[in-house]
Formats: C-alpha cells, structure tokens, sequence
C-alpha cells in the first residue's frame, strides 16, 4: 500500500485545484510551459544567496556560498527536470543554488534545448556538450575537472543517467558521481506506478504519456538507452549514485528499479524513497517542506561523493 499523502502535499494540490490548473495533457507545448513558470513563484521560496551566480551562453554557473573565487571547487552539471518539454534556467535556480550550497560545489546548469521543437536526442547531446564544456573551460571556472559530478530532477535524471553511461563508456569525461532525483529511466512506461497514479496528482501516467509523445515520439526510441537507461545492457562501472524517490509518482517504481539494478551490478548507490511525498517536491519547497529536508540530504551526498 502506499503511504498516505503529506499534509503539506495535500495543500499542494488544493491549491492547484482552486486555481483551476489545467491538466498538462490537454495542453500544447506552449501554454505547458507558460503555466509551469507561472507557477514558481507561488511554489518555491526565495532563490537563497550564494557567491556567484553567472550567466553563460545556454548555462548558468553557480559558485556556493563562502567560497572564495580563488577556491578551485568540484562541479556539479545540473540537468532541470520538465519533461523534456518545458523548464529553464529560471524555473530550478532556487534547486540549483540550494545544492550548490548544500554540497560546497560549483554548479553548472544547462539550458538544453527542448520538445518537440527540439526531439530525442537533442537534450542528450546539450547535456553531453555541458559536461564538455566544464572540463575544457575548468581553469576559468575555476573548477577541478576530475571532481565532475552529473545530476537533474526527473526527465533532468533520465539525462543524468544517461551521461553516466556515456562517462563510463569514454564517450564523455570520466565523473564521479551521478544525483538522480526522481528520474524517468523507462520510457516504455509498463511499470504498475503508471497505473496506481493516473489521476490526481501533478504529475500522473497519461501526462507521462503526453511528454513522451513531444520527446520520443517513434516507438522504436523508446528502448534505446540513452531514451531508456533502465534498459541499458549494463550499469556495471558508472559512477556511484545518489538516487531519491517519492511514493506518489508514476516513476516510483523505474526509480527504485534503476537503484536496485545499480546496487545489483556493483555500483555504490545511496537509495532515498520519500512514500509520503509527490513528484515535483523539490521545486516546491515553499509549501511542501520536507523537500527542503530532502534537498539537503542530496547535497550532502553529493558532498561525500565529489570530496
């Protein structure tokens, strides 16, 4: 059984429905977008301090708070969650900043290009540029290129999973850790969580649907690992993993699927399920709290693992 909502989750969702949210599925890519950055500010605190926070040509890159800019910092490549479809820069700063603090490391944050104007793999390839990017320009940075960490929040996990499978491959630079924040790995879509969460929730198995059909439309991409990490033929050697999961998500289960097979392959994994929460938390934080408990959990190992 799953465990009832949190109270402040609860909340959440009688806020959306007294605004009149329409659902993301009967919308077109444009007005998706519009309505979740118009959301933000009623959901997420005030972005917090940090010494740095510079604009860079399809990134921004944070430097945290205390450090000096002579520090020569690790480096977290951020991926935003949003299907695919929608989030910017703007919509994860407050997230951004937040693990940036949290973790003592740089953060570089990019901007990839999006569905269905931009299709798989498209987001991939910006994602791969990104972590490029950071080691060819570390000295200006002022980072450590071999303390590279990659990380995002939920279609932002799916491209954080998949760069680590591209790192272990040599396809990209060598990282040392991955945070995986209730990440798509599946985009075949059969688990039992698609089904249990189909209505009710901001994110529910038809939505699921509707992002894929923007990012992934052919069927035949669906298996493909770097659509699908779940599916690839072996985890076996990417880096160690922080991976959170909330209980009221339809990728619940491809989440702690994907934390399973690591920890089954020999991968170091740290796997943090959330049952009373729901997808979406950590971008809002300002009225569900506990995802301000979580974000400092995932900061804290990312510490441990880029230290």
């Amino acid at each position: 059984m799953t465990a009832p909502l949190h109270p402040d989750c609860q909340t959440l969702l009688a806020m959306m429905a007294a605004a009149g949210r329409p659902r993301f599925e009967t919308l077109d890519a444009q007005a998706a977008r519009a309505q979740y950055a118009g959301a933000r500010n009623a959901v997420q605190p005030p972005p917090p301090d940090v010494a740095e926070a510079r604009h860079l040509p399809g990134m921004r890159f944070y430097r945290p708070l205390g450090s000096d800019a002579a520090d020569i910092l690790p480096c977290l490549v951020f991926a935003h969650g949003g299907g695919w479809v929608f989030g910017d820069l703007d919509t994860h700063d407050h997230l951004a900043r937040s693990l940036a603090n949290a973790a003592g490391c740089a953060v570089l944050a990019v901007d990839y290009r999006l569905a269905p104007e931009h299709r798989f793999p498209a987001a991939v390839e910006d994602v791969a540029a990104g972590i490029c990017y950071a080691v060819a320009q570390a000295a200006a940075l002022g980072i450590d290129p071999t303390r590279l960490a990659v990380g995002g929040d939920s279609a932002g996990g799916n491209l954080a999973a998949v760069a680590a499978l591209m790192a272990r491959d040599g396809d990209l630079p060598a990282l040392r850790f991955q945070l995986l924040l209730y990440p798509v790995t599946d985009m075949v879509q059969a688990q039992g969580s698609y089904t249990r969460f189909a209505t009710g929730l901001p994110l529910t198995g038809p939505a699921m649907g509707w992002f894929r059909a923007h990012y992934t439309p052919e069927p035949e991409s669906w298996v493909d690992w770097r659509a699908s990490p779940l599916r690839a033929a072996s985890l076996r050697g990417v880096a160690p993993a922080f991976v959170l999961t909330v209980g009221h998500d339809p990728l619940c289960d491809e989440g702690r699927d994907y934390a399973a097979r690591l920890e089954l392959e020999g991968v170091q994994v740290a796997h943090l399920h959330a049952s009373d929460l729901l997808h979406g938390c950590l971008t809002m934080a300002a009225v569900v709290r506990p995802a301000l408990d979580l974000i400092g959990m995932a900061g804290a190992a990312l510490r441990r693992g880029l230290a």
